[in-house]
């Protein structure tokens, strides 16, 4: 069964990637950036930490919302055998792969730079996305299936009814500001590895889905009223930054994070939603990029704060360093060698014959 290329989606995702490794990169030069297992610059830059406060509420939740919404193309085309051998393929292989092989290097970085005694142990690090994402699966695919063999019931009906309204995909907030309230995280933006990440994840795949199969309603309204999602997202982080120095109740950053999304979506669907060579290049790239970016950039920091440079170079030059060695890993080596491919969640390489009688039978 055929669908909709949705190219919009697939530049979300290359940007959210993007902005994760700037993110990333940032807290190296905050004061504490020791405490959650980063390097630290000894010349702190705490004015970049203020756009990063505008991000970190919406950041990953984008994320797996956009996880939820590849799923359901993925079973437009797949039956439930397929879906779960293709997800492990995509998620699991490279979840355990990089626990065992990835992960660690930057850790092993971490002692070397501190003058620590070198050791390993496999761990998933940043890839804890990936176990909360397979999950997500295992949990979700029976309903979604269920769902999508009853798309002319009353569910549908009456949730393409609901995103007709720009109140529609905002009460859904609801479900977000009771796990706030129930979970108590401490931090809000804290995802990595607590209850709070995985609740809020699930949420989150789990809309990111019924928003694809509401239909064309949801992608309309958010279209139609973005600036107003864009608009209160704005106010509600001034209150955040000026009344609760950035770091306000669970419930106003849960009502914040779907505004900036619904935002971004909306915004995403007018512009964005376009084939080119760059995104088709990009949308490859984001995955194994986002596997390998921690150990680029604590490589980076390795060699770059110990110099003599200004603080504002030192954070541009790491910038640079991280972007440039995850260019030129996945280039040089893994797009090109096969057996690596699949360790990082791409399809087997395929020959000249192949390729032809693809595009033969397409």
């Amino acid at each position: 069964m055929k669908t909709e290329r949705r190219y919009d989606i697939d530049w979300l995702r290359v940007l959210a990637i993007g902005l994760l490794l700037i993110y990333h990169i940032a807290i190296v030069f905050q004061p504490w950036a020791m405490f959650v297992g980063f390097i630290k610059s000894n010349e702190s830059l705490e004015s970049l930490w203020k756009p990063m406060t505008l991000l970190n509420v919406w950041r990953i939740p984008l994320l797996f919302y956009v996880s939820g919404m590849g799923v359901y193309f993925a079973m437009r085309k797949r039956n439930y055998k397929q879906l779960l051998t293709e997800r492990t393929r995509r998620i699991l292989v490279p979840l355990i792969f990089g626990a065992l092989a990835i992960a660690p290097l930057h850790f092993i970085i971490f002692q070397k730079f501190y003058h620590l005694p070198l050791g390993y142990y496999p761990h998933m690090g940043h890839l804890w996305f990936l176990g909360n994402i397979f999950i997500y699966v295992l949990v979700f695919t029976p309903l979604f299936f269920y769902l999508l063999k009853n798309e002319e019931g009353k569910f549908k009906k009456g949730l393409s009814a609901l995103m007709k309204n720009p109140l529609g995909p905002l009460s859904l907030s609801v479900f977000f500001i009771a796990e706030a309230l129930l979970v108590k995280p401490q931090i809000f933006s804290v995802y990595a590895e607590t209850w709070h990440g995985f609740f809020l994840g699930l949420l989150a795949f789990f809309f990111g889905f019924l928003f694809i199969y509401s239909g064309q309603q949801f992608w309309q309204t958010i279209s139609k009223w973005k600036w107003l999602y864009l608009g209160l997202a704005l106010f509600l982080y001034i209150i955040r930054l000026l009344v609760y120095e950035t770091n306000s109740p669970g419930y106003l950053m849960a009502i914040e994070s779907n505004c900036w999304i619904f935002a971004v979506f909306g915004l995403g669907y007018q512009y964005l939603n376009k084939p080119s060579a760059t995104l088709s290049y990009l949308s490859q790239a984001a995955y194994p990029v986002y596997i390998i970016h921690m150990f680029a950039l604590y490589a980076g920091a390795l060699i770059i704060l110990p110099t003599q440079l200004p603080p504002m170079a030192k954070f541009v030059a790491v910038t640079a360093f991280t972007f440039a060695t995850c260019y030129v890993v996945y280039e040089l080596i893994i797009r090109r060698v096969g057996v690596l491919r699949p360790l990082f969640g791409l399809k087997p390489k395929i020959n000249k014959l192949e390729k032809k009688l693809l595009q033969k039978a397409a």
